[in-house]
């Protein structure tokens, strides 16, 4: 069966932004500072896949809109987590992660225009 969701650009990218948290979180967990930023960019990282799928689950009404929000500001959360991390992951690491969170913010941000004027349109 294929699952649109799969499709999605923006979710794969949030998929690989979690595989790129998991090794980093390796890294910055050996310090006793970057614990309490691993602690929280957990669950920022990982509600940005999580979000988006929950909002695809519940169809394209007006919760996925919701959802896809939820999922912006996580990934705001995450790129302001590596913005600290810059000590223990170093700034090439922390530019690549950022770059790639912006793609994410960007892409949310375009698609909720998108289904903005959907919406206005079909009425």
């Amino acid at each position: 069966m294929n699952d649109n969701l799969e499709s999605f650009v923006i979710y794969k990218m949030s998929l690989q932004l979690w595989d790129d948290f998991w090794k980093d979180s390796e890294t910055m967990i050996k310090d006793i500072r970057g614990k309490e930023i691993v602690r929280q960019m957990t669950r920022s990282a990982y509600s940005i896949s999580a979000n988006i799928e929950e909002g695809y689950g519940r169809g394209f009404g007006k919760e996925y809109p919701q959802f896809l929000r939820y999922s912006r500001g996580s990934a705001r959360e995450t790129k302001g987590g590596y913005s600290r991390a810059k000590f223990l992951l170093g700034q090439e690491v922390v530019n690549q992660r950022i770059e790639l969170l912006d793609k994410i913010i960007s892409g949310l941000s375009n698609t909720l225009v998108t289904l903005k004027d959907k919406a206005q349109n079909e009425k």
